[in-house]
């Protein structure tokens, strides 16, 4: 550990001065039904070596709890915590726990600046697919260091949107990356965080920095009509579409032009995409 009085001292900005973004994608059924389908195997499979029966972890940033749930799964009898900022989507994941028979696991509405949690508690802190929704990911991370304990591990994953590859090319797609790109910085955050991910780990403080990257592909007639109806909604009817208008980024046409081109490519035979994601595993 290169500070370890860090340890005891506020390493993120607390209370209303902290730095803060808005969540681009809302929490619209569209969205929601996406965090559904992530587990430890197609999100987290990076992690899977470091675990072990016993150990605590918190899930920072659980969502919905699909991945919480697995993880505790696997960590059992070990203590594991999810946390989010929302309490309804904290609800909804204490009630998966229970429809699974989860007894090691809890859910907590949390502050990701401020974890109502003391130093080094847990072994394992995780987080997949916040930082680059917060305003301060350095601060983050180092919130999140402080909950593990020494020698733990912090574990991170996030997607690189520009990294972001498809077929058949189209127009239509293209304007959905340009769209999307000004409205998650619009509002604070970094879309292209999985490639910023080491360096912010560095800037924390963290020790030990492992980098490794994994990535999502949608090719097959199932996959392709999953993605592709979702990100049709998303353009159309989720908080995105009223923060792109809002913002003067793109109007109601063009993002029903968008949610056409996420059809056309959901119908296409040879639809095939693939998202890029950064990992970092490393020690507190």
């Amino acid at each position: 550990m290169s500070e370890p009085t860090a340890r005891h001292e506020p390493t993120a900005p607390g209370g209303p001065t902290a730095p803060r973004a808005t969540y681009t994608h809302g929490h619209h059924e569209s969205v929601l039904r996406s965090h559904a389908w992530r587990t430890v195997e197609n999100s987290a499979a990076y992690l899977v070596p470091h675990l072990r029966p016993g150990l605590s972890l918190l899930d920072v940033g659980c969502g919905p709890g699909t991945i919480t749930v697995d993880l505790a799964a696997r960590l059992a009898p070990g203590r594991v915590v999810g946390v989010d900022a929302a309490a309804g989507i904290v609800a909804q994941a204490a009630e998966l726990a229970t429809s699974r028979g989860a007894e090691n696991v809890e859910f907590v509405a949390a502050d990701l600046y401020e974890l109502p949690f003391d130093d080094d508690t847990f072994d394992v802190v995780h987080a997949h697919q916040v930082l680059q929704h917060v305003a301060d990911p350095v601060g983050a991370l180092r919130e999140m260091r402080r909950v593990a304990r020494p020698g733990g591990v912090v574990a991170v994953r996030e997607v690189d949107y520009h990294g972001t590859i498809w077929a058949p090319e189209s127009a239509g797609l293209d304007r959905w990356m340009d769209v999307y790109q000004q409205v998650h910085r619009g509002n604070g955050g970094e879309p292209d965080a999985g490639r910023r991910l080491k360096g912010w780990a560095l800037e924390a403080g963290l020790e030990a920095v492992v980098s490794t990257a994994s990535s999502w592909c949608f090719a097959s007639d199932e996959e392709r009509t999953w993605w592709g109806d979702s990100w049709a909604a998303r353009a159309t009817e989720s908080a995105f579409h009223g923060d792109a208008i809002a913002k003067g980024v793109a109007t109601d046409a063009e993002l029903h032009a968008i949610a056409d081109a996420w059809r056309a490519w959901r119908d296409a035979p040879d639809g095939w995409l693939l998202m890029p994601h950064g990992e970092i595993v490393a020690h507190a």
